[in-house]
């Protein structure tokens, strides 16, 4: 048997040199090496493909065996510095056109999670993510993550903002489950993406690892949590070289039919529909040069496909935003990112045409936009013209500025601001931002107006701080932009310390005190104490096996916002029988407030996961100023009974009792689901129902005279402040074809019922429904030429 074995040896070794040869031959180079990231061998060589490959999920084509290989991964959270518990082989290559991956991710502990799903739906799966840094400048990065079915996920990374999911680009992946994990082949086609206009390139790369079965993130590059950037912790795809990304010229054109229904006035037992015709829109996009882009658009459709999801407000002072859904507005976006939401493009509510360039020139990152709005009521069409430019500086700092300019008719607002981030000491890092408002109204006229946010913080391991000063000047507007609360100031401070326990359930615990206090900006201008005192507290714990918990407690003392209460008064002398007097509302000068929240949440297990969120303790009835009894809840399930179905269901619930008496003075509850069925990678099925019920007592003045409310209405009068009760309703039907970003067929249906009792479904009546279509089509074009 032993001799036997050497002609067979003989012969594999042979068969192994012939492939090798013929691998070569295909790649134009020397084979590729294994890059250890433990080892510190960031600096990675990428073999050229001479062709292309088919991309199919299987990574047994010659060209793979020759690829470089990234491997030796760690753990970066919960613990950093650790060796990853899961082996992962990253192999890349490039071609002219395109740059290639090939994962192979090994699991021991059985089988991965995955499903079939819609684009960037992958919360609850086993992922890997490619993070490339195509400008290597240590600050911004594209994203691409991929399931073990190759579904996927796409968008940007941007040094001490967020990542953001909502960029959509065209790139093609393909994986499937193996017997030793999942492996996923990722081609992503240099016109789909931005880069130097150079010959030869360096790009930033990491790759980050989310394993479910023990809730652990891994990355490639030995990355420190404590050290102030991420980006700057990659390691380098070393010259590449002659990249041909071509002719980057994109059509999009789009159809969009909606019939609208509601009862008719006449007979409100019929019902009528408005069958608008169908309106024809369409995007432009050209990628000037390898860096630059121009995009255009004319009537754009909303793509508000899925009713926003229910919120609830904790304070009334403060305003709700939604996230931007439009495709033209979408791309680029990151060149139009600023702190305190000085440019939020849904101001634009219904463009009839917008156009915009964004990209890098040199260090300067610029972002320009102009949109005419629908008309108005006067038949205005108002005019937005925003301007942002980020020049960077040294490593990782960077300055910036931006003007956004709002006309309508002879009216218009207008902002200028600058802002920076800079790396101080290599440990500490300064963010600032200052701004002011230039407003012209039908009958006024309002000055310089500020607003300024000034930050510095320490992002260290086992410690680190926040401090953060901010305000905005009551009549500072933004109209291109969006401001939760106007006319404060805010000072917050909030320490850190975290603990890594050895040997223990608790992976890491961290333990945050913070001190808030808010100012009416006419107080803080006059140097008052806070109207808004807080004392409160957050310890965060990972736990092994994916589980995470939270406890939060607070200690405040609000100050009566008489503003908010302008149109409250009290019917003095009710209880006698006879109306005594109206008398202007004066809420208590100061309430305190203190209680608790519990959050938990589970691992992502193979067909459910789980949160919930309880708070409850003392805390301001706003409705009536006083204080109250509250318990609000948060309760998220994701079940997933099969790789094509999942299920999500979410309740909200917001509670207040009258600490005076215990009786009910306000209750909303709103319970949602979503069903998804994904008929094959690129159709799929979504129904949604939200129900929301409120109910309010009759307002009085609670733990002082216990009068009646009155609420004076437009011509003078006054009206009771009487007990409400308010049941909706709202589903949504939708048929999803979507083979590519830009290229879809949606098909949807959307029905709201209301009524005027309380948790009384029988009792809901259909008020308006809808019938909506959207097709669109991605037309490319290709003309190679190399970037040099």
């Amino acid at each position: 048997m032993r001799h036997s074995a050497l002609p067979a040896m003989a012969l594999a070794v042979l068969a192994t040199a012939v492939h090798s040869n013929a691998v070569n031959a295909q790649l134009g180079g020397a084979p590729g090496a294994t890059f250890n990231g433990r080892a510190r061998q960031l600096e990675v060589e990428v073999p050229r493909l001479a062709a292309a490959i088919r991309v199919d999920g299987r990574l047994d084509e010659a060209a793979w065996g020759q690829a470089s290989v990234l491997t030796g991964f760690s753990q970066y959270s919960p613990v950093d510095g650790l060796p990853a518990d899961d082996s992962t082989e990253v192999l890349v290559m490039y071609a002219a056109r395109a740059i290639y991956f090939g994962i192979r991710a090994y699991e021991r502990h059985g089988a991965p999670i995955a499903s079939l799903s819609d684009r960037d739906r992958l919360g609850g799966d086993d992922r890997v993510q490619l993070i490339l840094d195509t400008f290597h400048d240590r600050r911004r990065a594209l994203t691409f993550a991929v399931n073990p079915f190759g579904i996927q996920s796409d968008g940007t990374y941007t040094e001490g903002g967020a990542s953001d999911t909502s960029p959509d680009f065209q790139f093609d992946s393909s994986g499937r489950i193996t017997s030793y994990g999942y492996e996923v082949e990722i081609r992503i086609p240099f016109k789909s993406i931005r880069y130097q206009q150079t010959r030869v390139q360096q790009w930033g790369v990491n790759v980050i690892r989310t394993v479910q079965h023990s809730g652990h993130e891994q990355t490639w590059t030995p990355v420190e949590r404590g050290k102030p950037s991420f980006l700057a912790q990659s390691g380098t795809l070393v010259d590449l070289t002659d990249l041909e990304r071509g002719l980057v010229l994109d059509l999009n054109p789009v159809m969009t039919a909606r019939a609208t229904g509601e009862p008719d006035a006449q007979r409100p037992e019929r019902w009528r529909y408005a069958r608008g015709t169908p309106e024809f829109g369409g995007n432009l996009r050209w990628g000037v040069t390898a860096n630059l882009t121009l995009n255009a658009t004319i009537n754009p459709d909303f793509s508000q496909v899925e009713s926003d999801v229910g919120q609830v407000l904790f304070d009334p002072r403060a305003a709700l935003s939604f996230p931007e859904k439009r495709p033209f507005f979408l791309e680029g976006n990151e060149h139009f990112q600023s702190p305190n939401a000085l440019i939020y493009t849904r101001r634009i509510a219904a463009p009839q045409a917008a156009a915009k360039f964004t990209g890098r020139i040199g260090t300067l990152n610029a972002g320009v936009l102009s949109a005419v709005d629908q008309q108005n009521a006067d038949g205005e069409a108002p005019l937005y013209n925003i301007v942002r430019f980020r020049q960077d500086l040294g490593e990782h700092s960077n300055v910036g500025m931006l003007y956004t300019d709002r006309v309508e008719g002879d009216s218009y607002n207008r902002v200028l601001g600058a802002d920076t981030r800079l790396l101080l000491g290599g440990t500490y890092i300064f963010s600032g931002q200052v701004a002011g408002s230039f407003t012209r109204g039908a009958n006024s006229v309002s000055g310089l107006r500020p607003l300024f946010d000034l930050a510095v913080g320490r992002p260290g391991r086992d410690w680190g701080f926040n401090l953060v000063a901010e305000g905005v000047h009551d009549e500072f507007v933004a109209g291109s932009g969006f401001i939760s609360r106007a006319g404060i100031a805010h000072l917050n401070f909030t320490p850190r310390r975290t603990f890594f326990p050895q040997n223990s359930i608790i992976e890491s615990i961290s333990f945050s005190p913070i001190l808030d206090g808010t100012w009416v900006w006419d107080r803080f201008t006059r140097g008052t104490v806070p109207d808004d005192i807080k004392l409160n507290s957050r310890t965060n714990a990972a736990l092994r096996g994916g589980w995470n918990a939270t406890l939060f407690t607070w200690l405040e003392s609000f100050r009566y916002p008489a503003d908010l209460y302008a149109r409250y008064y009290r019917e003095a002398g009710a209880g006698s029988g006879t109306v005594q007097d109206t008398v202007q509302y004066v809420g208590t000068e100061r309430l305190p407030n203190a209680g608790t929240m519990v959050a938990i949440s589970t691992p992502q297990f193979r067909r459910f996961s789980g949160s919930a969120q309880i708070l409850a303790g003392q805390d301001i009835n706003f409705d009536e100023w006083s204080s109250a009894w509250i318990l609000f809840a948060t309760i998220d399930a994701d079940w997933r009974p099969s790789e094509k179905l999942r299920l999500n269901a979410r309740y909200v619930q917001q509670k207040f009792n009258r600490k005076s008496d215990g009786s009910l003075v306000r209750l909303r509850m709103i319970p949602r689901i979503k069903v998804e069925y994904q008929l094959a990678r690129p159709i799929f099925l979504r129904f949604v129902g939200q129900y929301d019920a409120t109910l309010v007592d009759a307002l009085r003045d609670d733990g002082r005279t216990d009068d009646p409310v009155l609420l004076r209405n437009a011509d003078g009068g006054f009206d009771r402040a009487t007990a409400r009760r308010q049941d909706g309703f709202r589903a949504d039907w939708l048929f999803s074809y979507q083979p590519n970003p830009g290229t879809v067929f949606f098909a949807g249906y959307g029905s709201s019922m209301d009524s005027d009792e309380f948790l009384r479904p029988s009792e809901l009546i259909r008020t308006s429904d809808g019938f909506f279509l959207k097709i669109s089509y991605l037309f490319r074009t290709w003309a190679g030429t190399r970037v040099r």
